[in-house]
């Protein structure tokens, strides 16, 4: 996942789309936690259990505006508002998830984020994650390393914690539209869950990134992921020092217009990634097709 691109050949300062990401990140996250003791308003999103609250779009108005204000040609794709164009021919995009983890919030559980990517020309070279109940923010530059809170270069442990070397503590996410009867997905989580000591399943795909990044987990395995919190968390952790794959063993290749099929994911520590791909492969089969067996 990292870039050969020299940073003066890019169309952005990148410091400073960082700067702007952060902010408006942070701003989001004040929001969120001073809605969080009154009235949610949660509603039905779909027909797949996910939820929306008024939090969700008041906290993207407020990213969108301060992307628009800094950016006024850039797009913008945002969980909620959806595609919004910028200028005609604009290469530069921006991936905006207000609220990652609306469902637990919604049933009173603290473990939500806010996430911010930039692409050119399909491809994220900037990645910001916010969580507002710690007040931590942790961001990256492609190519360039990630930063932690206090803005200190940010690295996986050089070896596993205690007692995790041979029993990994692994995270699970996958997309809004996989049901629960989905074979393919039961037996890769089932397969998966048996070769590690835990398996989370967060319902925040950008705090498990968080937790890879800083090495409190070992790896996540996701399958058919939402590409509008994807390429925040995965170029993290990337930059972090975390190797990520397809489910088939083949390089991950992560652009915003690539189908759903190859989003698909293993990232691990590097000397986990081949064990976990011994699981995933048993499965997987190029072009996104699954062997299934119980």
């Amino acid at each position: 996942m990292r870039s050969t691109t020299p940073s003066a050949a890019r169309p952005v300062d990148l410091p400073e789309a960082r700067r702007v990401a952060v902010e408006a990140a942070e701003a989001a996250g004040a929001l969120l936690s001073a809605g969080m003791g009154g009235p949610l308003d949660v509603r039905p999103k779909g027909t797949g259990g996910d939820v929306v609250t008024a939090l969700d779009t008041a906290a993207e108005e407020l990213i969108v505006g301060r992307l628009r204000a800094a950016y006024p040609r850039h797009r913008i794709i945002a969980e909620e508002a959806g595609v919004l164009d910028g200028a005609p021919g604009e290469e530069m995009v921006w991936l905006v998830d207000p609220l990652d983890g609306t469902n637990n919030v919604a049933i009173g559980m603290p473990v939500y984020a806010v996430g911010l990517a930039l692409c050119a020309r399909a491809e994220p070279v900037l990645g910001v994650v916010h969580d507002p109940v710690s007040g931590r923010t942790w961001s990256a530059v492609r190519g360039e390393g990630a930063l932690g809170p206090d803005g200190t270069r940010l690295r996986l442990p050089d070896r596993p914690r205690p007692g995790r070397e041979d029993n990994p503590v692994l995270a699970w996410t996958q997309g809004h539209q996989v049901t629960s009867d989905d074979a393919a997905a039961f037996a890769l989580r089932a397969a998966v869950e048996r070769r590690c000591a835990r398996m989370l399943q967060l319902w925040a795909p950008l705090v498990a990134w968080t937790m890879l990044a800083r090495g409190d987990i070992d790896g996540i395995v996701g399958y058919l992921p939402e590409i509008v919190d994807l390429p925040a968390g995965a170029i993290l952790a990337a930059e972090a020092g975390a190797e990520l794959r397809r489910l088939d063993g083949l390089p991950y290749e992560l652009g915003i217009h690539r189908p759903a099929s190859e989003l698909s994911f293993v990232a691990a520590r590097p000397d986990l990634l081949d064990r976990l791909l011994e699981t995933t492969t048993r499965i997987a089969r190029p072009g996104g097709r699954f062997h299934i067996a119980y």
